[in-house]
């Protein structure tokens, strides 16, 4: 295999090129190939969590409006690099006043539009009134409330969903075959609790686990996560539980250590943990409790706190708390 194939970031390597070719968002890609067959569609707003599709649907509905020439009647911008009213004056309105390559439109796709001040998002919502004829434009946000009314109105909105275990695993499966690459089924498993439903963030940690190790288990995948995983946070709750609150606060600061785990990533594995099923074992009233002081808990890691000492706290309130037999 030539070096510069192997190299490959398997997330572009393996990106679907067609809408055909693409998995999951079920009430979503039926609609978007019915826009290819009819070589017609409306401005387009792809709502949703990352790595959930919303970049690959946009290039590969170009890819089938357009074939060959895709690129020719396409152009991306990342609206968290280029924010401000002076990028829409200036690269925006350039593409899209200027005629389509053999007729018809073209498409611009303007990825995380939630970053673009409310300023440029007022002077794109005329661009997109004025240009519409010319130019169709599909936005791309993680928070929809984050785009203005006027814009949201003008687009046909498409909320994508996070993927699904089942989903994500079975994608893994056909890159890892493909690279001819080992995978424990305690791998796969590891790499979609971390995931957390983000199927390019678990091809990446795929990738980055293949890189060290010749067959990926769950020692390959410890290596390159920095989130803890189910069982790790299984064993400090239960620690922590049982009173041990310093037993429970060393096994917090191996996962700052020699993990290298954020505060945020630590609290959130701790919050899937506790409403996931199976959850921990205390009771309805306790885990209520407990998941409104992980909210202000998280409040406060937003807002500059430290983490270690907000982690306590909740090993702190996990001491406090009854465990009941199961």
């Amino acid at each position: 295999m030539p070096a510069e194939e192997r190299e490959t970031v398997w997330v572009e390597k393996y990106r679907p090129k067609s809408l055909s070719e693409m998995v999951g968002q079920e009430s979503i890609l039926p609609v978007l190939r019915a826009y290819a067959q009819k070589h017609s569609m409306p401005h387009l707003l792809f709502a949703g969590p990352p790595g959930t599709g919303k970049t690959t649907a946009a290039i590969a509905l170009a890819r089938d409006l357009f074939g060959a020439d895709w690129r020719e009647n396409f152009l991306e911008l990342n609206a968290s690099d280029e924010r401000g009213i002076d990028t829409v004056r200036t690269t925006i309105k350039t593409y899209a006043r200027s005629a389509p390559i053999g007729g018809g439109f073209k498409i611009l796709f303007l990825d995380e539009a939630d970053n673009l001040t409310a300023e440029a998002q007022a002077s794109l919502r005329r661009l997109m009134e004025r240009y519409s004829a010319a130019c169709r434009f599909i936005l791309s946000c993680n928070y929809s409330s984050r785009i203005i009314e006027p814009i949201q109105s003008r687009c046909a909105v498409f909320r994508f969903r996070v993927y699904t275990p089942e989903q994500i695993q079975s994608q893994l499966k056909r890159i890892a075959t493909a690279e001819h690459r080992e995978v424990s089924p305690e791998a796969y498993r590891a790499i979609v609790e971390a995931a957390d439903g983000d199927l390019r963030r678990a091809v990446n940690l795929l990738q980055l686990a293949a890189t060290f190790r010749e067959k990926v288990d769950i020692g390959a995948i410890r290596d390159v996560v920095t989130s803890p995983l189910r069982d790790e946070v299984e064993a400090i709750f239960g620690t922590a539980l049982q009173g041990d609150f310093m037993a429970a606060r060393q096994q917090l600061f191996k996962l700052f250590v020699e993990r290298g785990a954020s505060g945020e990533d630590i609290l959130r594995s701790l919050h899937n943990y506790v409403v996931g099923e199976p959850g921990p074992p205390i009771s309805a009233p306790e885990k209520l409790q407990l998941i409104q002081h992980l909210a202000e808990v998280d409040f406060r890691l937003s807002q500059g706190a430290s983490d270690r000492v907000q982690l306590e706290s909740v090993l702190a309130r996990i001491a406090t708390l009854k465990p009941r037999s199961r």
